[in-house]
């Protein structure tokens, strides 16, 4: 089994600066393509940034130039660097791998898709 923990949400005001970590865990072969997906109450789930394991990244268009996403394959770890936040970006953020591979048994590989819990965001006064 492949698992996703995300961290580093919280409370945070106009203009602010969040980390999220979405690091992964298990019986790991490859993580392939993470994305960071929202979902605020009320709204529709919001693909908000892609990573590929090569490292080429694609963004919403509503945080194109403030969010960086990033990731790290020796830690497998998958960074959302969120900056100049505002009340709209208020939401729960969940990291989500659409096409992982772990390992089943030996010599056993299965594609999954996983997603973690999701950390919370709210950006207010």
């Amino acid at each position: 089994q492949v698992h996703l923990v995300e961290s580093g949400g919280g409370l945070v005001q106009p203009g602010g600066s969040l980390r999220l970590s979405c690091e992964a865990s298990g019986s790991i072969v490859t993580l392939r393509t993470i994305n960071w997906y929202r979902q605020a109450p009320g709204k529709e789930r919001e693909l908000v940034a892609t990573i590929t394991d090569g490292g080429s990244a694609n963004y919403a268009d509503s945080v194109k130039g403030r969010f960086t996403i990033s990731r790290d394959n020796t830690k497998n770890t998958v960074y959302l660097q969120m900056n100049s936040l505002k009340p709209e970006d208020t939401a729960a953020y969940l990291c989500n791998a659409p096409a992982a591979v772990g390992a089943v048994g030996p010599r056993t590989y299965q594609t999954l898709e996983v997603w973690g819990q999701g950390t919370q965001v709210t950006v207010s006064s």
